[in-house]
């Protein structure tokens, strides 16, 4: 559990500590993904970018006068065939990404939410409702997760 959600006071019960630790993991893992489709999204275009420049330099140009001559060039070549594969599969790899990507976002979102809705409940004494914005600010500050409303 994190040292800062441990720390809270006696006014959150070891229930609530949980579902703030809940939320801060599903943070943590959307932030990862995040970075990991980044990545892949830039080297799928880097590899695209190359790909296509390497085709019209060394296939397109030089053999423009023949469609014919073109292809069969393109096929002649196991490494073409390679380097299409390395795209295709990056391309796949990122759709796949962004896929665990908005499945985590909205697995965080949801549990941010229920987190809102259920605040009157996980502190539900009077000094537990007065002091619960400290529990958000901290959340806020160092998580960077908004509490106070539904919207992202």
């Amino acid at each position: 559990m994190e040292p800062t959600i441990i720390l809270l006071d006696e006014k959150t019960d070891q229930a609530t500590k949980q579902m703030l630790q809940s939320v801060v993991d599903r943070k943590k893992k959307f932030e990862a993904l995040k970075k990991k489709h980044l990545h892949s999204l830039w080297a799928t275009m880097i590899i695209a970018a190359l790909f296509l420049v390497y085709l019209y330099f060394y296939i397109v140009v030089p053999y423009s006068y023949s469609f014919f001559k073109m292809f069969s060039v393109f096929v002649d070549h196991f490494s073409h065939f390679l380097f299409l594969a390395a795209a295709f599969g990056l391309y796949g790899y990122m759709i796949l990404i962004k896929k665990k990507l908005d499945k985590a976002e909205k697995e965080f979102q949801l549990l941010r939410c229920e987190i809102i809705n259920k605040s009157k409940q996980l502190w539900e004494k009077e000094d537990e409702w007065k002091s619960r914005h400290k529990v958000f600010e901290m959340m806020k500050k160092n998580y960077d997760i908004n509490l106070y409303h539904e919207n992202k």
